[in-house]
């Protein structure tokens, strides 16, 4: 007993030590300061870039038990442009979590951003006062920490220099509330693009911009983090464009540049450039689920690693759809992924990742007169066997860094491809019995286009600053170095079947292509800014046509059904044929910007530029295998913060001259040559930015004519409108005591008639999608339309001859043709972040 009475007066005696001392000393336990293990450079506000604007904000930023930002709030405000870049960057930086005693704590520190702009900028070191606030069960307890500091290296960094009132960098941020389906979706941000596609889910996009009928890309250079997507030499337009392959939730910006003003621009810079920016902007792993009308089905997986900046990525979807109406069905696959690393303390190394498939069917076109009699359902087709494949992979390796005072950028990219196409626009139209042919009956129109495709190469930058005027001044050297090799075919299929009976084309093409060019950016007092300089481009020609002669001479003698021919009225000669050719084209690029005063900058730009020309048109010595384009610009930019809204608004007048222009050809189903022709118009755009809204619109207006005859292009719209709108915020209202955060998205397109051949005129398109999403902690659901009135409308519509054989006895006199728009849609989407952390209450 005396024993069980010590041992329990022992233990009361230690209890009684361990919380005397404890309380003593709990003031007495300090906070270790949380420290900067991975920081991300603040970009500098190309809008601010022309008030050459400094900005001072500070950041009060919590940081997470493992080190992450959890959430940020402005302190000192530099103005919303700058606050947002500063908050963007922050939420990239990972940390060391702070400590207290043995134990990690989540803590809050201030850390301040100065902006200066990046002509005039360099690298500082800014500090201030730590101020950590210790957040212990439940509670935020203020702790000033005597004497501690915080520094903080930042750099700004600007966006590509502004080409006048045409060019616009787009950020989608909160409009990604309004319905997209794909990529080329985002390009309706920017003012004029209108958007058809009458193959269906997986066909290319046929585009439309500042009067251009730009087809599947041969007008619009296209590029994805540099890489170039355009191909040169496919059998189904050249500089087409499938846009596919890229997730549009992996699209961070979108950089159009309407007009050949920039050096940097390349071929099929015709009306203008594109370049998406991918990037993920949560760290964290995301999956979305998205099923509605007509078996619509995608899953979607996004992962960014949390302490990685957001081009460091992985995504990938798998998509199938049974389609709106006969012959529209599609599955598709894509993945991509990105690692973006540093290399010592100025450069860093990035790796792009792509690849993608699709297998799609097509409806085609449809008469107009068999639909008004009942013969056709509005949504059917004429030839099931129509549709298509395709798939792309691609490897691309970048290196950026700073050296002295000068940018370098170094980037390779190598792309496989492979794409074909099935479609019949003519029915049994243009198989006519031939006397080199066996007896036949008509074996249909349907006409097969292939392509397999390799492209290297790369492209590069160093750009040096230097003082003159006492100002700095930048000179911008660059160069791009490309080579494509294609094999081409196109053959005609039997009706109904896969089985080729002929061949219309058979060639084998490597083209090169090389740009030099040169760029400054001038700045002789604050109110005046020239930028431009003139760009290089040598293309060469090497093009083996192993089908040279498909019709038979009076004076041959080959064998009933031969497809390639060898021989003509001097005998004997073999059915390949090769030509080569080469040239150069120098292309003068300025814009002269004078402001901004008191937020209006004006601007004026002229640039030459280049499409090169399809293989198929190639002879010996060509002189020029490419179109030459001239193109004035003159316009004005407002921008300004006023209060807490953002606003920017564009307006410019232009004028667009085209030596050898391409224009669709219904009996070829591609585009064909045509002599010159100009176009001229107004385009203007709107953007006004909130804290709970976001609005944009635009408003284009064209005429486009060929010169020769004054005729208006055919398909070319005279008008496009467009309205993206979204609100967000949280609700009032919570679950489990946390917020649910809402945004709601809706886009308006109007798209005037478009003239037609023989004189007519198409209907005009107004179409109306919404959107809603509903987000609590780490789960979003969302709902959206397309088409949500249920317009039935006509996509695109043609005049031309056909024989579908509709009837006993048709007519070759030109008809009305349409391919049909997409009725009312519906999708549910339901996201979740797999591993979301405990977010601020």
């Amino acid at each position: 007993m005396r024993l069980i009475r010590e041992a329990w007066l022992l233990r009361a005696l230690m209890l009684a030590w361990c919380l005397v001392p404890s309380q003593a000393s709990a003031a007495q336990v300090t906070v270790i300061p949380p420290t900067v293990v991975h920081n991300h450079v603040a970009n500098y506000p190309p809008d601010a870039l022309r008030a050459h604007e400094h900005a001072e904000v500070e950041l009060r930023v919590l940081v997470d038990v493992e080190g992450h930002v959890a959430k940020t709030e402005v302190s000192k405000s530099g103005g919303k442009q700058f606050d947002e870049a500063a908050i963007a960057a922050v939420r990239e930086w990972l940390f060391t979590p702070a400590r207290k005693g043995d134990q990690n704590v989540a803590s809050y520190i201030r850390i301040p951003f100065h902006f200066a702009p990046p002509e005039s900028a360099s690298p500082e070191e800014v500090s201030g006062d730590a101020a950590i606030a210790v957040e212990h069960e439940g509670h935020v307890t203020p702790t000033p920490v005597t004497g501690a500091k915080r520094e903080v290296r930042v750099q700004t960094r600007g966006g590509p220099p502004s080409r006048g009132a045409g060019d616009h960098d787009i950020k989608v941020g909160a409009l990604s509330a309004v319905p997209r389906t794909d990529a080329a979706s985002l390009l309706r941000l920017a003012p004029g693009v209108m958007l058809t596609n009458q193959g269906g889910s997986g066909h290319p996009n046929q585009i439309f911009l500042r009067g251009f009928d730009a087809r599947e890309g041969q007008d619009l250079e296209f590029t994805v983090d540099g890489v170039p997507v355009n191909e040169v030499a496919n059998p189904h337009g050249s500089g087409l464009v499938d846009t596919h392959f890229v997730i549009p939730e992996l699209v961070r910006r979108l950089r159009v540049t309407e007009g050949p003003f920039a050096p940097q621009q390349g071929n099929f810079a015709v009306a203008g450039s594109a370049n998406y920016e991918l990037g993920v902007e949560n760290p964290g792993l995301y999956m979305q689920g998205t099923t509605g009308s007509f078996g619509m089905q995608r899953l979607l997986l996004t992962w960014r690693p949390r302490g990685f900046g957001a081009e460091t990525f992985a995504g990938a979807e798998v998509f199938s759809t049974d389609g709106f109406g006969q012959n529209r069905a599609a599955t598709r696959g894509t993945a991509m992924a990105s690692f973006d690393t540093k290399l010592g303390e100025t450069a860093n190394l990035r790796v792009l990742l792509t690849s993608y498939a699709v297998h799609y069917a097509q409806a085609g076109l449809l008469r107009e007169d068999d639909v008004a009699r009942g013969a056709k359902d509005f949504f059917g087709t004429y030839d099931t066997a129509q549709g298509g494949d395709s798939a792309r992979h691609s490897v691309s390796v970048q290196y950026a860094g700073k050296h002295g005072n000068a940018k370098v950028t170094q980037q390779v990219f190598v792309i496989l491809r492979d794409f074909e196409v099935r479609q019949n626009f003519t029915g049994t139209l243009q198989d006519t019995q031939q006397s080199w042919q066996s007896a036949h009956s008509q074996r249909g129109d349907l006409s097969a286009q292939h392509s397999g495709a390799t492209t290297m190469g790369g492209r590069g930058t160093v750009r040096q600053s230097f003082d003159a005027f006492k100002r700095k001044q930048e000179l911008e050297l660059g160069f791009l170095a490309r080579y494509d090799r294609t094999d081409a075919t196109r053959r005609r299929l039997r009706a109904g079947t896969n089985v080729p009976y002929r061949t219309d084309l058979d060639l084998h093409s490597d083209i090169t292509n090389m740009g030099l060019y040169a760029d400054a950016n001038v700045t002789p007092f604050s109110w005046l800014t020239l930028r431009g300089g003139v760009r290089a481009d040598f293309f060469h020609y090497a093009v083996q046509n192993r089908c040279a002669l498909t019709s038979q001479s009076s004076f041959g003698g080959d064998a009933l059904d031969t497809e390639c021919f060898s021989s003509d009225r001097q005998g004997y000669r073999s059915p390949m044929q090769s030509a080569s050719t080469s040239a150069t084209l120098m292309q003068p690029r300025a814009t002269l910007l004078v402001g901004p005063l008191r937020g209006v900058t004006l601007s004026a730009s002229y640039g030459r530029g280049a499409r090169s020309i399809d293989p198929e048109y190639i002879n010996q010595d060509k002189q020029t295998p490419f179109a030459q384009v001239d193109a004035l610009e003159v316009g004005a930019v407002y921008s300004r913060t006023l209060g807490s809204v953002e606003i920017n608004v564009h307006s410019a007048f232009f004028q667009t001259r085209v030596d050898k222009d391409l224009f669709f050809n219904a009996t070829e189903g591609r585009s064909t040559l045509s002599d010159g022709t100009t176009r001229i118009g107004w385009a203007g755009s709107a953007r006004a930015t909130g804290s709970w809204f976001d609005v944009a619109g635009s408003l284009t207006l064209a005429r486009a004519r060929f010169d020769d005859t004054h005729l208006s292009i055919p398909y070319v719209p005279g008008s496009v409108a467009r309205l993206d709108g979204a609100v967000f915020g949280p609700l009032p209202f919570k679950i489990e005591g946390r917020a649910l955060a809402a945004s709601f998205g809706v886009g308006l397109s109007h798209v005037g008639s478009r003239p037609l051949p023989f004189d007519e005129k198409s209907q005009s398109i107004g179409l109306v999608d919404a959107g809603v999403n509903v987000r609590w902690r780490g789960t979003t659901v969302g709902l959206m339309s397309t088409n949500l009135l249920g317009a039935q409308y006509k996509l695109g519509e043609f005049n031309y001859a056909s024989d579908f054989r509709s009837s006993a006895y048709p007519t070759l006199v030109a008809a009305r043709h349409f391919n049909a728009g997409e009725p009312r849609s519906v999708y549910l989407s339901v996201g979740f972040v797999l591993d979301a952390q405990e977010e601020a209450k």
